[in-house]
Order: structure tokens, then sequence, then C-alpha cells
């Protein structure tokens, strides 16, 4: 049975889409840390005869975010050069976008991926779905907030010109970052929602998307757990499967994003984690973003998960998919079993 089936455990299980923070990632601060002395390390790794890899990885994935991004305020007093910039003359390729993620704030981060996954021609809609299924209203906005800093513009509106259709009005609902946070369940309301979503879908010829699209967008995550497990005794099939059978395309691929984050954002990374490393060729710009991404938000969480789905170890897939000092990066990054 999988995560996804078993709907009255969900109703207690935590979720990282809610406003507080989990602390299940798996790096934390470091205790007696000196950014003057990490920042010094790191220079001579970079200056010397050959770029000292082990250097590199040994400091930048065993500190805290806010510990990196003093490391390099202190290296650009140091040596009045960029500690990013280094990274990136001095490293190259999957190695080098670890590391300038690493020394990258986590809502920089985020507004980069934005960026990566809507320019040029095409946009990469697995990644954005990603970028704003699995996210807390929290994070969304300082993503929003980072945007807005680095370019003058609101992402929203950006957002706007790529994408269209049901599709496009659900993104944009989701990066007003409105979904309600109240932790209580009001049993009548999951009841009236089930039959809604029920009549909307299954019970109709042709489907009301916009329901689908207003209560997996707006209700708080207890309130869609229990709506869902409202749903399954009406219908008698799951919310996930009931999109799958009505919808089709990038819709469809966005709303099961959302009810499988409702239900779990660990396992939802879990699986896209193990379908960017199965098949031909690794999808290596996913694989970074969301280790270095959710490393100190619920990477322990992901790692259980993946083995409780996939039934091997994240540690053991990313050692035999990926090779190199990016390899190392991620397996420092990541961490064995316990």
């Amino acid at each position: 049975m999988s995560v996804w089936d078993d709907l009255d455990l969900l109703l207690d299980s935590p979720s990282s889409l809610t406003a507080k923070p989990t602390t299940s990632g798996t790096i934390k601060e470091k205790p007696g840390f000196k950014a003057s002395e990490d920042a010094a390390a790191l220079q001579k790794a970079i200056e010397g005869i050959g770029t000292t890899e082990k250097t590199l990885i040994e400091i930048l994935t065993q500190r805290s975010n806010a510990q990196r991004q003093l490391i390099s305020k202190a290296y650009q007093e140091a040596t009045g050069r960029a500690l990013v910039d280094d990274l990136k003359g001095d490293t190259s390729g999957d190695f080098e976008d670890a590391l300038v993620a690493l020394v990258t704030h986590p809502a920089q981060l985020d507004c980069q991926e934005f960026i990566k996954a809507t320019k040029g021609a095409g946009t990469t809609d697995s990644a954005l779905i990603e970028l704003f299924a699995a996210k807390s209203n929290r994070q969304i906005k300082s993503m929003s907030e980072a945007y807005l800093a680095d370019t003058g513009r609101e992402l929203s509106h950006d957002l706007k010109s790529e994408v269209s259709s049901d599709y496009g009005k659900t993104l944009l609902i989701l990066v007003e970052g409105k979904r309600d946070e109240s932790t209580n369940v009001d049993a009548a309301k999951a009841k009236a929602d089930a039959k809604a979503l029920y009549e909307a879908g299954e019970k109709k010829w042709g489907t009301d998307e916009s329901k689908f699209i207003d209560v997996l967008c707006h209700r708080s995550v207890p309130q869609l757990r229990q709506t869902m497990v409202e749903y399954k005794s009406i219908s008698g099939k799951t919310l996930q499967e009931s999109i799958e059978s009505e919808m089709s395309g990038k819709l469809e691929e966005l709303l099961v994003a959302i009810v499988k984050c409702v239900k779990s954002v660990p396992a939802y990374l879990a699986e896209r984690l193990y379908k960017s490393m199965k098949g031909l060729g690794t999808t290596e710009s996913t694989l970074t973003r969301i280790i270095v991404g959710r490393s100190e938000v619920d990477l322990l969480d992901i790692r259980a998960e993946y083995t409780k789905l996939f039934g091997c170890s994240l540690y053991s897939a990313i050692e035999s998919e990926t090779s190199g000092s990016y390899r190392q990066t991620l397996l420092h990054i990541c961490g064995e079993e316990d």
C-alpha cells in the first residue's frame, strides 16, 4: 500500500505546507562556527593549484544556509570577490550548479528556478508545478519578494504571460499564497465540498474544473484531508483517481501534484527524485533543486518516504545515478540512512 492510499492515517500527520516550518532537514547549524576561518579555507582551496573540491564540499554541505551567507560575506571582505563568482569560475557542470545553489539564499534559489523554468522557448511545466504545489504560503511569499527585488517586476505578472487556460489560472491562484492556514476542520464543509467535487466531476458529463481548482487551491491542508476521506466514501474512488480519469494534460498534472502535496510533500518530492533518476539519463536540475532546497526543511522525511515507496535508500540511488564531485556533494547533503 502506498502513502497515497491510506487516507485515515493522513488526518493527524504533519504537513510541510503549513505555516510552521518543519525541522527535519539533514543540514543543521554547525556549532563553534567561524565564518572567517571557513572563508580563508575556501579561498585557499580555490586559489591553490587545482581547486581542492573536497574542502569546498566539506565546508559548504556542513553549514546551514544562514552560515553560508556569513561565509560569503567574509569571503567578499577578505578577497574583494564574490564567492559565488569564484565558485562559477573554478568549477563546472552539475557540481558548479550544486555549489552555487548551496551559497544562494533559499528564496533567491526558488526565484532563479522560476526564471529557469519560464525563460527560453517553452516553459518547463513540471518544474513550475513542483515549485508552487510543494510550497507553503510563506515560501511563496518569500519567492515573490525575491523576484520583485531582483527584476523589479511582479512574479505573477511574468507568470501570466507564460501560462494559459485553467492550468494557468490554477498556478496564478497558488502564486497568491492565499491557502487557508487554520488547523480547524469543518466536517460539514468537508462533506459539502466532497459532494460538490463529485457532482462537478464523476457524476456529470464533462467536468467543471473550476470547482476542483477553487477547493484545492484555497482550503487548508487539514480541511482538504478530511474532504478526501469524505470524497472516497461518496465516490468509491480517491480524489486523485477521479482527477486522473476526468482531466488531462498540464491541469491534471498540477491538480494531482496538489493532492499529493496535501497528503505528503516529502512523499511527492521523493517521487519527483525517483523519476529524475530512473530511465535514460538523470535530470540533475531536479535532483539539485530538491536535495539542496529541502536540506533544511524535510530531507530526512523525503529520505524515509523514498525508502518506503521505492524499496531502496535515496543515498544508494544517488550513489548509482551520479558521479564525481557532484555525487559527493549530494551524498554529503543527503547523509546516510540511520
